[in-house]
């Protein structure tokens, strides 16, 4: 109508084209592709689209003991032989190598028997040891036998002596007692005499026994002082025997205790050469190296005979021949707080051909399905967390898969409508934080 009532249309319709074209009814076809467009749009845009986190990784186990093991030499040595070559299946215990000793310490081909001699050496010394020391036991038993026996000599004898102390003292008393009244009979037969009242001979007869009873009392007096110094003898000869065997059974005691040290000193040294024996005799079971595990021996470094190997030096791998399978799967650490235990991922292994819809993980075809079992607490050396991944339940992955197999990881998140995720692209947000359901939750949803 606008066209119409403008007064450029007037002019428009002098040209002949323009008035063919205004003639022709317009069609209702562009309207209808139009509007079809339109509305499968609108569909598209509203059909469900699930989240994921594209990573990357690689085939590996769990199992530290299901891995790919480094061979490696316990010992120094020099190869003397090979049993093996790269790509040959093994078993475990199988010989892989043989090396020869190259330090100076463990050339001596006798060593072993050279050692044990050592050992059997110190163990006589100790016998010996032992022996002194028991011979010092008897002795000092003896010492302590004799000393009782020469004590109780001793102390008897000082008995003795003192009760024949007592008896001179007793002996002596009585003497002086005697001649007390032998002076007092003289004085008073003195008198007498002088009297006139005793004749000359009682006088002389009461003078003798006033002698004789000074006799007594001088005799009686030097045995009790003799008695007395013989008991001062018995008790210094006591207290002398006592320290005589004291010092003698010391000595025997040092001797003793200085033969138990040699024996425990002995024993120390038959010990460490006991433990020297048993480290030489190890050592020599290193000479033979065998596989640890069953598998496929890969990547020797070392050729030929004649070569040595460091302690500790890798000369070999083994990939063993079954293994649990499990995905190593790297994430940025941007992503790793929507990473959850337990979380579904869809994995593309190098060498097997698939379709992925990352989206739609229903129409992929060619992926195996796997489920998140462990994440690491820490960064690696990669600056990424590392999860691992095992098949999820009652799925099974190729079993033609081998160690260090590449992977293309799709770790599904929540289903949104697909506008939104475009919206979300194009904003830059992150995906919704997904938290997988728990246990009791799927069996809900299963019933």
């Amino acid at each position: 109508m606008f066209l119409q009532n403008n007064t450029h249309y007037n002019k428009l319709m002098d040209f002949k084209s323009f008035s063919k074209m205004m003639a022709d009814k317009p069609s209702n076809q562009i309207t209808k592709i139009f509007i079809f467009v339109f509305a499968l749009a609108i569909i598209i845009l509203l059909l469900p689209w699930t989240q994921n986190i594209k990573t990357i990784g690689s085939v590996s186990s769990i199992s530290p003991n299901q891995r790919p093991q480094e061979v490696n030499s316990v010992i120094s040595g020099r190869i003397e032989k090979w049993y093996i070559q790269d790509g040959q299946k093994v078993n475990k215990g199988d010989t892989l190598l043989q090396i020869s000793e190259v330090k100076e310490a463990y050339l001596d081909s006798a060593l072993l028997d050279r050692t044990q001699d050592q050992v059997v050496a110190k163990e006589e010394a100790i016998t010996f040891y032992n022996q002194k020391a028991n011979m010092a036991s008897q002795q000092q038993t003896a010492l302590n036998q004799s000393l009782a026996f020469k004590l109780e000599q001793t102390k008897n004898k000082l008995q003795q002596y003192t009760l024949q102390v007592q008896s001179d003292s007793m002996s002596f008393v009585a003497a002086k007692t005697q001649l007390k009244i032998a002076t007092e009979q003289l004085d008073r037969q003195k008198q007498l005499f002088d009297a006139g009242l005793k004749s000359l001979t009682d006088f002389e007869q009461k003078q003798q026994y006033f002698q004789e009873a000074l006799s007594k009392k001088i005799a009686s007096e030097n045995k009790f002082l003799n008695g007395k110094n013989e008991l001062l003898n018995i008790k210094l000869e006591l207290l002398a025997v006592q320290q005589d065997y004291n010092e003698k059974i010391a000595k025997i005691s040092g001797e003793k205790f200085t033969a138990y040290s040699q024996v425990s000193a002995s024993e120390a040294e038959v010990a460490k050469l006991r433990n020297q024996y048993s480290n030489y005799k190890k050592r020599q079971s290193f000479y033979i190296i065998t596989a640890p595990q069953s598998g496929q021996v890969v990547r020797s470094t070392k050729a030929g005979i004649g070569e040595t190997v460091k302690e500790g030096e890798s000369l070999m791998q083994i990939v063993p021949d079954n293994f649990a399978p499990a995905v190593e799967m790297f994430i940025d650490p941007l992503n790793i707080p929507l990473i959850a235990i337990g979380q579904k991922v869809q994995i593309q292994f190098d060498g097997y051909p698939a379709i992925i819809f990352s989206g739609w993980p229903q129409a992929s075809y060619g992926i195996f399905e796997g489920e998140i079992i462990a994440i690491d607490k820490s960064l690696g050396l990669t600056g990424k967390f590392k999860a691992w991944v095992k098949p999820g339940k009652g799925k099974q992955w190729p079993q033609s898969l081998r160690f260090g197999t590449g992977t293309k990881n799709v770790t599904l998140l929540n289903d949104v409508p697909l506008v939104y995720e475009l919206w979300r692209q194009i904003n830059g947000f992150p995906p919704e934080f997904y938290k997988p359901k728990s246990a009791s939750e799927k069996s809900k949803d299963d019933k």
